[in-house]
């Protein structure tokens, strides 16, 4: 498996869990300020690589009539200031081709949603930036068809991509995460990465909103870490009933603490030399570092 590397952080090639966590959306620059101090002291205490993540607009909500965030130019200056405060590397999303540019020169990892992972001018573009490109594999992907667009990124000239589960649709209002699809697609070379909140969402089922199951955040967690990831991507609130987005899936800043110290025990045992999740996860790859 091919390593990514992001300044200290290396993401796969058997190395250490990262954590990729933020609110869903920018909701304010005091808001997102606050938690993205709060989730980089926690990770600085606990020793976990941390990438924090926020949406300046959420392009894909239920209704037209739901918060968005902050549109880019200004969502963009409140991440550089909490990039240039903290110190912390940024993941943000892209919608459109057009966006990829200047969200680079804030953020060192795009992410392509979900529901575009197939828009090959918007991976492209993505590409093109020379920055980390994050793919969240479509709900509506069999693990093994994300390779097509990993292909896209890597014939534009940009080996730098990490591959995201979010769970996959199945019938109304429901989505599931099948185990097997972190060693298939890990397979393919890339560092995975799972993304457990967004897994447990229940999309339009509260009536023009995205309902979800955090009680089971930590159930899927464990499992997903279990299986050999190399990223554990979580959608984190200090207030989830206040949340202006995903509220009902998001987990409580105050179990996250306790969560990763048991997802760190999980993956200090994945990763020992010898079991068979710790050999998938290496892979059979070069290791090759990619630079930052």
């Amino acid at each position: 498996m091919d390593t990514v590397q992001l300044g200290s952080i290396r993401l796969g090639g058997g190395n250490p869990l990262a954590l990729i966590a933020g609110p869903c959306v920018i909701e304010s620059e005091q808001h997102s300020t606050e938690l993205a101090g709060r989730l980089a002291d926690l990770s600085d205490r606990l020793g976990v690589p941390f990438i924090f993540k926020a949406s300046y607009d959420k392009a894909n909500r239920t209704s037209g009539d739901s918060f968005r965030g902050p549109g880019l130019d200004d969502g963009l200056r409140i991440l550089a200031a909490i990039k240039a405060r903290f110190g912390v590397f940024i993941l943000t999303d892209i919608h459109e081709s057009a966006q990829a540019a200047p969200a680079a020169e804030v953020a060192d990892i795009l992410q392509i949603p979900a529901f575009l992972s197939r828009q090959t001018d918007l991976l492209r573009a993505a590409a093109a930036t020379g920055r980390v490109v994050n793919i969240k594999k479509g709900q509506f992907l069999a693990p093994g068809d994300v390779k097509h667009a990993v292909a896209k990124v890597v014939d534009a000239g940009n080996p730098r991509v990490i591959v995201t589960e979010r769970g996959v649709s199945f019938g109304y209002h429901n989505l599931v995460v099948d185990m097997r699809a972190f060693p298939i697609m890990r397979a393919l070379g890339v560092p995975v990465v799972f993304d457990v909140t967004h897994s447990l969402q229940l999309p339009g089922g509260g009536d023009g909103v995205t309902a979800g199951q955090a009680q089971y955040i930590e159930t899927l967690a464990c499992a997903g870490v279990a299986a050999g990831i190399d990223a554990i991507f979580l959608e984190v609130h200090d207030q989830p009933a206040r949340a202006r987005s995903d509220a009902q899936n998001a987990l409580p800043l105050d179990r996250l603490e306790p969560l990763l110290r048991r997802l760190m025990a999980i993956d200090n045992v994945v990763r020992q030399p010898g079991t068979s999740t710790h050999d998938v996860r290496r892979g059979s790859g070069s290791g090759v570092t990619l630079g930052g």
